[in-house]
């Protein structure tokens, strides 16, 4: 059985809604029973992309509100909460029980719940004489967003910013972490796995790795563990690889253009939970959902947007063809004069029409809806010029530069302000060699376009400080920029590994190639000194070469700190196609970022490191 991290979310909440009671074949309760669901914004967005309103009424729950709104009392109906474990939802759920809002209160925290929080509750309904209304308390391990069946977020915002900041103490650091690796065993709970864990060394990866090793550790000593049950001798044979990985390990995927369905429709109308909003063609706004519903995303999510027009194309030209069909056995040819003969046939013709009609009609929704989409989608990439971003950013990866001339066309080209930058970004990436002569020219045509340059200030000044720190001896290393090594220790491998490797011929990723390495798991230099966690195994052989931690693996789960994207997921799922047999591969991050958010993260870094055009872009 594949890891599906859709299907066993969705198998928690649907029996969370039913009050933690099993839940029969048909996803639905033995008991019908009516109640009222309470959320906060954070567990209302893990609910939206799996469960619709209709879905809910069909596990009773009539109404659903967020918590920190006013609610009515609503008598001899149980309430479900599904919150974060959280102070003021705490002390709201004491509220609601002291002035008994729902007959029975089922409480669900979307994470383990602190004891201190646990005792303020007691305390808290003890005090108004509610407790009795308090019917059960579950920790239900699912804070993060599924939003297809092998991707998935924890939507940690600003996680880059937060990492990276020069200014940030331990303190705020191990925060981050903590968070970060108790949204992973969040997920691994939820598919009741314990993985090998591998991950660069240095770096937040390798301080989630070993936090993460340690909880997996601490939770498996306990009896009734929540993996007991996929403990068994035979599941723990054959175990997933969990890779972790930093945004610094390739910086150049989060910023670039790309030009297939998926990555695009995300980049520039800005999906968002499965959902976005576009113009519709009679003027309005129209809202899409974007999800394993709609055949059309499924089969065309990961090709070039020319094929995707294409195949819309086709698709309209196969309904017509359908509908003519249809219209046709039912004798829909009009002023044909009607004589009965043919009824019985006629009748058979209809039968079959009519049971036709609700397919076709889904099927022109589908076929309306993209044909929207990739209209809006034209229209923005016409204007901006998308295309020959996405092709010269490529040809820059792979050739390590750009003709001078061309360079200057593209910033002085259409495009906004932010496609430009993430343009001169992508060059100071992929250039071996940067003439300082060029970088100027470039800084000015940024100026002139108006565009705030910290971003790109930013990663020059991380360049020049890898390349310090490749070339310096481990002797005068110390005097190198501190915060530079803390964060950089592992360097950012992909900006100075001369960028030629970063894509071989076939334009795979650095994360891909990485990954494909770990799952084979057969010596190799890329990866041999990454680090090896078995939260399995005892403390003392941690590392240690025993034979079920080399592979090959069937199944990883990758996950990249720091922001992910659409781009890195497909490349891991084409990984996972390619194989023979197919593996699977699951992929997450802290959030899912458009190039554009990805680089507003590094314009505020680079203010607070006093880059950019406000202040002295031209005192280098």
């Amino acid at each position: 059985m594949a890891l599906n991290l859709r299907l066993k979310q969705t198998e928690c909440i649907t029996r969370m809604l039913n009050l933690n009671q099993p839940v029969n074949s048909t996803g639905t309760a033995n008991e019908e029973v009516y109640k009222i669901l309470i959320f906060d914004k954070f567990c209302q967005d893990i609910l939206s992309p799996l469960i619709h309103v209709k879905d809910l009424r069909k596990h009773g729950v009539t109404l659903y509100f967020l918590i920190d709104k006013d609610r009515k009392p609503v008598h001899d109906v149980p309430a479900v909460y599904f919150v974060r474990p959280t102070q003021p939802n705490v002390h709201r759920i004491a509220a609601d029980a002291s002035r008994s809002l729902y007959d029975s209160f089922h409480l669900n925290f979307s994470s383990s719940i602190p004891r201190p929080l646990l005792e303020d509750l007691a305390s808290g309904t003890l005090n108004s004489d509610s407790i009795h209304r308090i019917s059960k308390v579950h920790d239900q391990y699912l804070e993060f967003v599924t939003l297809e069946d092998n991707l998935f977020s924890l939507a940690n915002k600003s996680c880059y910013v937060q990492l990276n900041d020069p200014s940030a103490g331990d303190r705020e650091i191990e925060e981050i972490i903590d968070k970060i690796a108790s949204g992973l065993f969040c997920v691994l709970a939820t598919l009741a796995v314990v993985p090998i864990i591998r991950c660069p060394r240095g770096g937040p990866a390798e301080m989630v790795a070993s936090l993460l090793d340690q909880r997996l550790r601490d939770h498996l000593l306990a009896k009734n563990n929540l993996f007991s049950e996929g403990g068994s001798f035979a599941s723990s044979f054959q175990r997933p690889i969990l890779c972790l990985f930093d945004r610094n390990f390739e910086l150049s995927v989060a910023i670039q253009h790309d030009f297939r369905y998926r990555p695009l429709v995300h980049d520039v109308l800005g999906l968002r939970l499965n959902r976005l909003s576009v113009q519709g063609e009679k003027g309005g706004m129209k809202s899409y959902e974007l999800d394993r519903l709609d055949p059309f995303w499924v089969a065309n999510g990961s090709l070039e947007f020319p094929e995707v027009a294409v195949e819309i194309e086709t698709q309209l030209n196969k309904y017509k063809k359908d509908v003519d069909e249809v219209n046709r056995r039912t004798g829909g040819n009009e002023g044909a004069e009607f004589d009965g003969t043919d009824l019985i046939g006629n009748t058979k013709h209809l039968m079959n029409a009519v049971n036709s009609l609700p397919e076709l009609t889904e099927r022109k929704q589908v076929i309306d809806k993209h044909t929207n989409i990739a209209t809006v989608l034209l229209g923005e990439i016409k204007e901006r010029s998308l295309d020959s971003f996405a092709k010269k950013e490529s040809e820059m990866m792979v050739r390590g530069g750009i003709d001078r001339n061309e360079l200057l066309g593209v910033l002085k080209g259409k495009g906004d302000k932010l496609d430009k930058l993430r343009f001169a970004i992508m060059y100071v990436i992929s250039s071996e060699m940067m003439p300082q002569s060029e970088v100027e020219m470039v800084e000015a045509a940024l100026r002139e376009s108006e565009v705030d340059t910290s971003a790109f200030q930013y990663v020059k000044k991380i360049k020049s400080l890898n390349v310090s720190l490749a070339s310096a001896n481990s002797a005068s290393r110390s005097n190198i920029v501190d915060w530079a090594e803390k964060l950089y220790g592992q360097s950012i491998s992909a900006v100075t590994a001369g960028v030629k490797n970063l894509l071989s011929g076939d334009h795979q990723l650095a994360l891909t190639r990485t990954v494909e390495a770990l799952m084979e798991g057969k010596p190799n230099p890329e990866i041999d000194s990454y680090l090896v966690f078995d939260p399995r195994a005892p403390k003392s052989s941690s590392g240690a070469s025993s034979s079920h931690l080399k592979g090959p693996f069937k199944e990883a789960i990758v996950f990249m700190i720091g922001g992910g994207n659409y781009v890195e997921y497909g490349s891991l799922q084409e990984l996972a196609q390619r194989q023979q047999p197919v593996k699977h591969v699951i992929y997450g991050t802290t959030e899912i970022l458009t190039g554009s958010d990805f680089v507003e993260q590094l314009a505020f870094l680079g203010k607070k490191m006093g880059l950019g055009s406000s202040g002295g872009a031209l005192a280098q």
